[in-house]
């Protein structure tokens, strides 16, 4: 699963460049035709494989509660983020993989509750949820360009 978590990173590290190279005025805005802003999407994925790896497993999220209820599956932009939240989302960005990783490694992930994602494929273990996110994060990734062309 290490590949797997290489291939998650490399998508965090283009996400975290992102994050550098805009504004927080940007980060916030979302343009015209969209329903979210880059900041929120980068959350989003955040969020999303802590539900998929953690919670299906029936372990406890490494984020809180707040942070899941702003940016889970279903949720919009709704408010403008300051740049303390995103300074903890940009941690939470590898903070959260080094967490799997080791958390992987000392051989915690020992049930899993199935989930059938929109998509139609069904997550019946973490190593499906870990690449099933490196998918969603790739989908948000092109959410994210499409985006960062509109700003």
């Amino acid at each position: 699963m290490k590949d797997l978590l290489e291939i998650t990173r490399t998508n965090r590290r283009l996400l975290l460049k992102i994050m550098d190279n805009y504004s927080l005025e940007d980060l916030n805005r979302v343009p015209e035709g969209f329903s979210n802003n880059l900041i929120w999407n980068i959350a989003h994925v955040v969020v999303t494989q802590q539900l998929l790896v953690y919670k299906l497993s029936g372990l406890p999220l490494i984020i809180d509660d707040e942070l899941v209820n702003l940016y889970k599956k279903g949720t919009k932009t709704e408010r403008t983020v300051s740049q303390e939240e995103v300074s903890t989302i940009r941690e939470l960005l590898f903070s959260t993989l080094d967490k799997t990783e080791e958390d992987i490694s000392a051989d915690i992930f020992k049930e899993y509750t199935e989930y059938p994602t929109s998509t139609g494929f069904v997550l019946k273990s973490v190593k499906d949820a870990i690449s099933f996110n490196n998918f969603h994060e790739g989908i948000h990734l092109g959410y994210i360009l499409a985006l960062k062309k509109s700003l």
